[in-house]
């Protein structure tokens, strides 16, 4: 393990982060919200943490070449000091009085899941909360997936921190070249974030609200501005443009690219994608048919609550426009079943990933037949394509360590002292990367009140949901240490 080198690579990411501070120092500027010097000190400290890392890995010189074990350790040690110097701005705000709530924000953020600990978002800075939603951004799309896309040097054996941090069960390359396929789906998230922000724009946001709330739809992430979050607007085209575009976050954003190339039947011929658009319409209506009458009395709206409240937590994006703790029983439990489904494979949502449910739905059909037919001889595929018996056991065994993970994080905050509802609801909020959950900290509450252990904890989850579980799980495994 060539740690001087990995040192370089998270040293060139702190670089980089450390000058995406600035477009909140200008914001700050801007509004003159007497925030100037959080963000002059956290950008300090942070570019100087990866001058100093940048500096001392030249030194040794060497390959540039990343095997795998390389990184996988990158990738988990980069995001760990990334969401760690990016609660910088949150630390030394006036909003968070220790560490650990500025850590737990950050990685939130980052991970683009949603959960806050921030009790008046109103009240705070314009700039703090810009940051807040621009490092969703950063996050949706992946650190390191940017940093392929504009530092050549990672092209040579760059493809295992993509592969290391791209949620995706198989990662697609749109092109041979691993550093055009990042700026290709760097462009595409950009273009769609831009249009989000025109259609905001042209429902009544200003410019800044705007901006803050495509910069975390696109990568499902929730943050927004208002206490109330969406529901603050009470607008149905407001909740209909973030519908759409949350939608087109939780597909698969190689679909997008081949869209544009010209095939135009691409979403409904892509299997995963035709699932998740299919179980979404479904969900929708069930949950519109539960709530039609007893919470709203017009259908229109409540399939509009409806829609809103199962796409926001399908995707895992996060915002909330009606209390869906006051939904009949049916439909919490449709929801608290969408935190698990998730969105597409290689889309900037959480989750299982509709195509390991896919995969996991035939294989276990394949095992029935063949209980019925011993000799017959079947595959299981996807697209057409044959799922080779490595994928298999590699997504049984993910689900497996899924759905282990979620139980044991529920245990040890039930002993933490969390009810029932409210510690299954953490964990899949934050394993999910969804951001709001159940019990106390439903949709209409937060994560302040949780105690310190617990917000560690379910940090630690929302890295293990936004890096597949594999890429964090492996470094605790003596195995991966051994030469």
């Amino acid at each position: 393990m060539r740690w001087w080198f990995i040192a370089g690579v998270i040293g060139i990411l702190l670089i980089l982060l450390g000058l995406t501070m600035v477009m909140p120092l200008l914001v700050s500027f801007y509004y003159q919200d007497q925030a100037q010097d959080v963000f002059i000190r956290s950008l300090g400290i942070t570019m100087a943490a990866g001058l100093i890392l940048t500096v001392l890995s030249k030194k040794r010189g060497g390959d540039d070449y990343i095997n795998q074990k390389e990184g996988m350790t990158t990738v988990a040690l980069a995001w760990t000091a990334i969401s760690l110097f990016g609660a910088l701005p949150f630390y030394f705000s006036v909003e968070f009085s220790n560490i650990g709530d500025a850590f737990f924000e950050s990685v939130s953020g980052f991970t683009t899941t949603g959960s806050s600990v921030m009790t008046d978002i109103e009240a705070s800075a314009p700039s703090l909360l810009f940051w807040r939603s621009f490092i969703q951004w950063l996050g949706g799309m992946g650190i390191i997936v940017l940093s392929i896309a504009i530092l050549p040097f990672l092209g040579v054996g760059g493809i295992q921190l993509y592969k290391a941090e791209v949620p995706s069960p198989v990662p697609d390359k749109l092109t041979p070249r691993l550093s055009d396929s990042a700026k290709i789906l760097w462009i595409v998230y950009a273009v769609l974030t831009l249009l989000e922000i025109i259609f905001l724009l042209g429902g009544g946001m200003s410019l800044f609200e705007a901006a803050c709330h495509a910069f975390t739809t696109m990568p499902t992430g929730g943050f927004s501005t208002k206490n109330l979050s969406i529901a603050q607007y009470d607008s149905a085209f407001f909740d209909f443009t973030l519908i759409f575009f949350m939608i087109l976050a939780g597909i698969n954003f190689t679909l997008h690219f081949q869209l544009l190339r010209g095939k135009p039947l691409i979403f409904w011929q892509d299997t995963e994608c035709r699932f998740f658009l299919l179980f979404t319409l479904a969900m929708t209506l069930l949950v519109t048919w539960d709530i039609h009458g007893s919470v709203y009395q017009t259908f229109s709206e409540a399939f509009r609550f409806a829609s809103f409240q199962v796409v926001t937590i399908l995707t895992t994006t996060g915002f909330a426009t009606a209390d869906y703790e006051k939904f009949p029983g049916l439909s919490q439990m449709i929801l608290f079943l969408c935190m698990f489904i998730g969105a597409s494979a290689g889309s900037t949502g959480g989750g299982m990933k509709c195509s390991r449910v896919i995969v996991c739905g035939k294989y276990v059909y394949r095992e029935l037949f063949k209980i019925i037919h011993p000799r017959s001889v079947s595959q299981v595929k996807i697209n057409n394509m044959v799922i080779s018996n490595d994928v298999l056991r590699s997504i049984m065994a993910f689900l497996a360590l899924y759905m282990g993970i979620f139980i044991l994080s529920s245990l040890l905050l039930g002993i933490m002292g969390l009810d029932m509802m409210t510690a299954f609801g953490a964990t899949a909020a934050c394993i999910g990367n969804i951001g709001p959950g159940f019990g106390s900290v439903g949709p209409t509450e937060n994560f302040a009140h949780l105690p310190a252990s617990a917000k560690w904890l379910l940090s630690f989850c929302m890295l293990l949901g936004r890096l597949e579980l594999y890429t964090m799980i492996i470094l605790v495994v003596p195995e991966f240490w051994k030469k």
